[in-house]
């Protein structure tokens, strides 16, 4: 693989900063955002004054823990526009998130936010190997997701050639990459694995590719595929990190000379770690909940907001700013299939659609091969036991999943009685993923 470290006199100048000047900036950021939610946000006036703090009373860095918790469910309360900070006419673009209740999390841009947004992913990109100039693959999905729009805007900022392909059309997609020369691919772990068998399917060396530099993001992924990808195509395999509700893909990254960790990019989001349980800091170092708190977003600041991302923040090392490790697992019961969330609960309101079947059901996780498979078990009434009212029932909810949900799913209708009914709180996922490092 070819050396692609970026020339330090390509960086922006905060990113080599000292942590003292990095420390200053974020403190004269945060007070200007606290304030911006507080004086333009309904809601964070509200829960600023029931937690009886103020934003005059954030003195230093460490005083942004006397203030209250964003989560998801306050975006969904506030559906759809209630936690914008800026009147709607100044929002220039929306996207949105799949909701649990048939409501989404919606977020908003200013025209700054979006160039805020367009600059960070082209720092991410550069962070990756990526020069301008090269030709960049984008299949990431476009629309209300923020990935395929976010990565587009970033290669474009830095001066790359965008070819927007979103997903899907595996065949299409080689003949592009070969066709076009794509330098760089933006892309999910799980679909870079089926790009890499259609690659063999049509009898062609992927190490003799254009690409080499692939950066990869929207679901968790391990190492042991880092591995697999980087030796096959004889490229550079990079983790990208960001969620729509902070701004989108770009709020971290890792960089191409080292690939230990994801660089946060603390001028603009202010990173910490809680104990999920307790929701009290944990030093640097220890393993919690990632929370953000947005530094200069205009429409919708974020405070204090529960990713229930699990990992840890650790000092920097190509870059001045801290590292996050790989996210190693949530505190939640959400699922990441493929790019896309998937909560229990929206499996069990498919379900509820479907008269043929009862709400006892089980979510399975296995591989198919290397990509994540969801299996949902679920019994059928006793009227519906049929084997053809069964295979109907089937039917019906793997359509219900795909049109609302947007994944593929398989289901097993068992027999009255088929799921282990629980003791307790009901078991609604069971991941029997083979462990990967």
């Amino acid at each position: 693989m070819r050396d692609l470290t970026p020339r330090k006199s390509d960086l922006d100048l905060i990113e080599i900063a000292s942590r003292d000047e990095i420390a200053a900036l974020q403190l004269d950021r945060m007070k200007w955002s606290l304030r911006h939610a507080y004086d333009n946000v309904p809601f964070y006036k509200a829960s600023f004054d029931k937690a009886g703090v103020h934003p005059d009373d954030l003195k230093q860095l460490s005083d942004l823990a006397k203030f209250p918790f964003t989560t998801k469910a306050d975006l969904r309360d506030n559906y759809p526009f209630g936690m914008f900070a800026v009147p709607r006419e100044q929002v220039i673009r929306i996207h949105a998130s799949s909701g649990t209740t048939g409501k989404p999390t919606v977020v908003g841009y200013t025209a700054k936010d979006i160039d805020t947004w367009a600059d960070m992913v082209a720092r991410s990109m550069r962070a990756s190997g990526t020069r301008p100039g090269d030709i960049v693959h984008i299949a990431y999905g476009y629309g209300l997701f923020t990935g395929g729009l976010g990565a587009h805007y970033g290669a474009e900022r830095l001066g790359c050639t965008v070819v927007p392909v979103s997903g899907g059309m595996t065949e299409r997609q080689i003949t592009l990459i070969e066709d076009f020369q794509a330098t760089t691919i933006m892309v999910t772990p799980s679909y870079m694995l089926a790009i890499l068998d259609e690659y063999r399917k049509a009898g062609l060396d992927p190490a003799r590719s254009p690409l080499q530099v692939g950066i990869f993001g929207a679901e968790p992924w391990t190492n042991a595929m880092r591995a697999e990808v980087e030796a096959a195509f004889d490229m550079h395999a990079v983790d990208i990190y960001g969620l729509s509700e902070v701004m989108g893909p770009g709020v971290a990254n890792e960089c191409v000379e080292a690939k230990d960790g994801l660089h946060v990019w603390e001028d603009h989001f202010f990173p910490e770690i809680i104990d999920p349980v307790t929701g009290e800091p944990v030093a640097d170092g220890e393993q919690g909940e990632l929370v953000f708190t947005t530094l200069t977003k205009e429409a919708l600041p974020i405070i204090r907001y529960r990713t229930r991302d699990l990992t840890r923040l650790l000092p920097g090392t190509a870059r001045s700013m801290r590292r996050m490790e790989k996210i190693t697992g949530r505190s939640d019961d959400m699922i990441i299939l493929r790019g896309v969330n998937v909560f229990p609960t929206q499996i069990e309101e498919q379900i509820l659609k479907v008269q043929g079947l009862t709400p006892h059901f089980q979510i399975e996780l296995t591989k198919d091969g290397r990509m994540d498979k969801l299996t949902v078990h679920v019994e059928a009434t006793a009227q519906a036991a049929s084997a053809e009212a069964k295979a109907a029932s089937a039917r019906e909810f793997v359509h219900h999943v795909k049109s609302v949900v947007g994944v593929s799913v398989g289901v097993d209708v068992t027999d009255p009685g088929g799921v282990a009914r629980s003791q307790g709180k009901a078991v609604r996922v069971v991941d029997n993923r083979p462990k990967e490092t």
